[in-house]
């Protein structure tokens, strides 16, 4: 029976160091990552040398279901601080010729029944001249686990082929709902690349970490000081 029990603490106590040790490594590469000096504008990868870039994002003022009443939406936050990191060429708010209702209730009500029959919002305007932009970083809050329905009308509106979509949003969590992948389904001719997902009420309190975050995302892309 001893010998046994000893069995058992010792695979128990090689699970604690494994977690431990995953732990750290974790810890050690967001430990890196903070070197970059985030105070100047990041060189984009070689690859993206010579291209020109777009912030394109939609976002929703009003009444927040995290952080209540906002002037401004967490995504139109997030745009903001990427676009100085990157030193984007050009930033484009997507906006629908409706505004969504203020009120969260209603909004959801909306948003649910846009969804369920896949309605393409009419959008207040256009990129001037989409076809001199390579590559489009593309933000937008996540709703019900899928891209908002302007999104799509977006994606629906312009000649994407060659060109780089890069998305990035903010919801309840750190993750994409995944529904991202299906964006070259629709954004036609159009090459995906990895993209980010930060929880809109870090978005809001903590702009050190969310500058953070997407640093540590963009130097997986190849962007570096």
């Amino acid at each position: 029976m001893k010998k046994i029990l000893a069995v058992l603490l010792a695979a128990l106590l090689l699970l604690t160091l494994g977690c431990g040790s995953t732990n750290t490594a974790t810890d050690d590469a967001e430990d890196e990552s903070s070197s970059l000096d985030l105070s100047q504008p990041l060189k984009s990868p070689t690859s993206f040398e010579n291209k020109r870039v777009l912030v394109a994002f939609f976002s929703r003022a009003g009444e927040n279901h995290e952080v209540g009443y906002v002037e401004k939406g967490n995504t139109a936050l997030l745009a903001e601080q990427l676009a100085a990191l990157i030193h984007a060429d050009a930033t484009f708010e997507i906006q629908t010729v409706i505004p969504y209702p203020v009120d969260l209730k209603e909004m959801t009500e909306t948003a649910k029944q846009e969804q369920a029959k896949q309605v393409r919002p009419l959008l207040a305007s256009k990129v001037d001249d989409m076809a001199q932009y390579d590559i489009i970083f593309l933000g937008y809050p996540i709703w019900y686990q899928d891209l908002p329905m302007p999104i799509y009308t977006f994606l629906e509106s312009y000649d994407f082929t060659g060109k780089v979509i890069i998305p990035f949003s903010t919801g309840s969590s750190n993750a994409m709902s995944g529904k991202e992948a299906d964006i070259p389904n629709y954004a036609k001719g159009a090459v995906l690349l990895p993209g980010a997902c930060i929880r809109g009420k870090t978005v809001r309190d903590d702009a050190a970490e969310t500058k953070q975050r997407i640093a540590v995302w963009l130097e997986g892309l190849g962007y570096h000081n």
